[in-house]
């Protein structure tokens, strides 16, 4: 099959991946300041350089005219960019967190068609209320790093004393992104189970007889082990640096900081260490939530996290790891006062990182919470795979159909031995049950489903179009993980 065809073949569309051209810091995005202007923001896809493990590497980028990545945005203003394209191959951006328009999402021919190598598209929809967002191409390209923050800050934010510092998170490999498809496809496990629908589903309730709910890797006679990881990237990134050679960001003594976290990579879940330093995670994916303080908080594919630092008044370095789930692997930043000597931090760990489960989801409470409303539309979706044949899917997909202005409840069950973290396109939706319990939990966009468990979404069907809900696993989605939330009346 030549490459063009079998890109074209993929739900997800695809294009080539490729590469030139170093970009600043990520710390100079986080400097950042909005402005309006009649004038739109410009936006452009481009190549670049980056260095990995002593290697150049030829990746995507999203950049502004001069050089820095990603957009920072006012809450309450327009989305006003102008997006175009300076590679060789088709390419679309789907701004993730945002709810604009369905026509403006960055699905691929869904509606709109692939931006074309030298095309220029405006892109004009209110941006909605603050949050740590972040914008990715919904195709294979986004292995290769066509991905960028999006941070959308409001009054209140500008008014804290307190430092943001934007750490996007990505897993890299040499290969192309087809490549360790076809790997994936081609490398069934000796003896690996096919997850069929019936006999995992018939498991499904098994969950509620384990303590807290959380499988966490443990396997029963019959079936088939949890599988945390099916890619060993060649590294890990933090803003396009592995702790070789990590970013040093520049903190006062005794000052605050705002992590803005974001997992983009595409297949790799981490915990988010920030070691000596106590933290409270203020927000999940955009959406304040009461605060939790801790030193580890989970973040799976799509997700993002705010988490609130306070420095100590004698300074020093301070690592903020996000450590590979179920691997010894691990990435970072460090947060430095002026003068503080820098010790270099292994990329391995003594220990492997956590395995993710829904422990601090059920503890996640909404500053803002969905109105109180009985649903007038219920869904059950089970989502399955087989992974011999590295094939996904979403039972119950085809039911997915909408009025507008109903509330919406979608059960979703994991009948599947890998975690799925869930995105919906074009909404926010609050957790509202996990494994059978109601909760009153966040509001978010990405949910994850570990191995055997349930979530219950609510939303308000407020914004029409065709959405799609999906596992962010690039792979998941790309081999069939895919469903739509469709308005009725949407063709």
């Amino acid at each position: 099959m030549k490459r063009r065809e079998f890109l074209n073949d993929l739900m997800v569309g695809a294009a080539a991946l490729g590469t030139s051209a170093i970009l600043r810091p990520m710390r100079a995005f986080a400097q950042e300041t909005a402005k309006t202007s009649p004038a739109p923001r410009a936006l452009s896809v481009g190549y670049r350089t980056i260095d990995v493990k002593g290697r150049s590497a030829r990746v995507f980028g999203l950049v502004q005219p001069d050089g820095r990545p990603g957009l920072a945005l006012d809450a309450g203003t327009e989305f006003d960019v102008a997006l175009s394209s300076a590679i060789d191959e088709p390419a679309l951006i789907h701004w993730h967190g945002l709810t604009p328009p369905w026509a403006a999402d960055g699905v691929p021919d869904n509606p709109a068609a692939l931006l074309q190598p030298s095309e220029t598209r405006r892109y004009t929809f209110a941006v909605g209320a603050g949050g740590t967002h972040w914008m990715h191409a919904h195709t294979l390209q986004e292995q290769n790093l066509l991905a960028a923050p999006l941070i959308v800050r409001t009054a209140d934010d500008r008014k804290r004393d307190e430092q943001e510092v934007v750490v996007l998170l990505h897993d890299f490999s040499f290969l192309s992104a087809e490549e360790l498809l076809a790997k994936l496809k081609g490398n069934a496990a000796p003896g690996a189970m096919p997850m069929a629908h019936g006999s995992m589903q018939g498991m499904a309730g098994m969950q509620h007889m384990m303590p807290g709910n959380d499988m966490g890797g443990m396997t029963m006679p019959g079936m088939a082990a949890m599988d945390l990881n099916d890619i060993d990237y060649d590294a890990y990134l933090a803003n396009d640096r592995t702790l070789d050679d990590p970013e040093v960001v520049r903190v006062d003594k005794g000052g605050r900081v705002r992590l803005r976290i974001i997992n983009g990579a595409t297949a790799t879940a981490f915990t988010i260490d920030t070691g000596r330093l106590f933290g409270e995670l203020v927000a999940v994916d955009g959406q304040g939530v009461e605060a939790v303080a801790g030193t580890s908080f989970p973040v799976a594919m799509g997700q993002r996290l705010d988490i609130r630092l306070s420095l100590p008044k004698e300074g020093g370095a301070f690592p903020v790891l996000a450590l590979r789930e179920g691997a010894v692997e691990r990435t970072g930043v460090v947060l430095a006062t002026a003068g503080t000597d820098i010790r270099k931090i292994a990329v391995v760990g003594d220990a492997k990182g956590p395995v993710l489960g829904l422990d601090l989801e059920r503890r996640l409470r909404p500053v803002s919470p969905l109105a109180t409303r009985a649903a007038d539309r219920r869904f059950d979706l089970s989502l399955t795979g087989d992974m011999a044949a590295y094939s996904w899917g979403v039972d119950g997909a085809d039911s997915l159909v909408v009025k507008r202005g109903q509330r919406i409840e979608v059960t979703i069950s994991n009948a599947s031995m890998m975690a799925h973290p869930m995105h919906l396109h074009g909404h926010h939706f609050q957790v509202i049950g996990i494994n059978g319990a109601p909760v009153a939990g966040a509001v978010r966009d990405t949910v994850l489903l570990p191995p055997m468990a349930s979530v219950v979404l609510a939303f308000d069907a407020d914004n029409p179009g065709r959405w799609p809900l999906h596992c962010h696993h690039l792979y998941h989605m790309a081999t069939g993980m895919m469903a739509y939330v469709t308005y009725d009346g949407i063709g």
